[in-house]
């Protein structure tokens, strides 16, 4: 299978799947096509995870989720334009939002299950980590990160909310497979861990609990209105507010 059978795979998916489709609000589609990003399971900065100071020891390499890995795939699903602009205004989420919270994970879900069963059919040997039983969250750091891993797959970095920002912005969703296909890496057009971050300070404002500051990110407080959020929108929660009315929110910001 080539990359760009794969890419086309994903990109059909995302614009048939009825599940990237909310019927309640009126047919909204949640994501657009993704944007992904290849590296390559051996990569140095793998193992840099494992570190206190990324994100911790317990953190399993490529090869320990699945033995003869070659490639990680990592993909970014952006949010419509719809979902995107219902929730610039200030104060709680936006319907939209919660559904593409909540809706768009399952979708995100079934985006990487697709993934994986393609690949299985091809002869590949192939794993979504955030889908295996061995995922754990633990401390508010998970043994996959997401986004380091689009980090180190050239898809963005990260930003003073702790959002991914790639070239089609921060609002969406992030995904990744593990195969031992090996597929040609996407360089990486940065080398800082912040580096397409402005630090303009606007999702500061935006914040409804005041957890981010220009120092970073409170996740306890971030957590704890999430929490709220989920008592009051029941079975959905989210919020959103950092990513959305910000120079960040599709594309990379000009810096400050």
């Amino acid at each position: 299978m080539l990359l760009n059978e794969i890419n086309q795979l994903m990109t059909d998916f995302t614009r048939t799947s009825p599940l990237n489709v909310a019927p309640e609000l009126d047919g909204l589609r949640i994501f657009d096509p993704p944007l992904m990003g290849i590296a390559t399971a051996d990569d140095p900065m793998f193992l840099s995870l494992k570190l206190p100071a990324a994100v911790g020891p317990l953190h399993m390499l490529p090869q320990e989720w699945l033995p003869g890995a070659e490639t990680v795939i990592s993909y970014f699903l952006p949010f419509t334009k719809t979902v995107r602009t219902s929730n610039r205004q200030p104060g709680l989420p936006s319907k939209e939002w919660l559904y593409g919270r909540i809706e768009g994970q399952a979708f995100n879900v079934a985006l990487s299950r697709m993934l994986v069963e393609q690949l299985k059919r091809a002869g590949n040997l192939a794993v979504c980590p955030a889908e295996d039983s061995r995922f754990a969250i633990a401390d508010r750091r998970s043994n996959w990160s997401e986004r380091h891993v689009a980090f180190i797959a050239g898809l963005g970095t990260i930003s003073l909310n702790r959002s991914l920002i790639t070239r089609l912005g921060a609002a969406g969703r992030i995904g990744s497979v593990l195969t031992d296909l090996t597929l040609p890496v996407t360089p990486r057009y940065y080398t800082k861990i912040e580096e397409n971050c402005s630090h303009c300070g606007a999702c500061i404002g935006r914040c409804p609990p005041q957890a981010i500051s220009e120092t970073g990110k409170d996740h306890a407080i971030c957590s704890s209105y999430l929490d709220s959020t989920l008592a009051r929108f029941t079975p959905r929660y989210g919020c959103g507010k950092c990513q959305t009315a910000v120079p960040c929110e599709m594309r990379i910001p000009l810096p400050k």
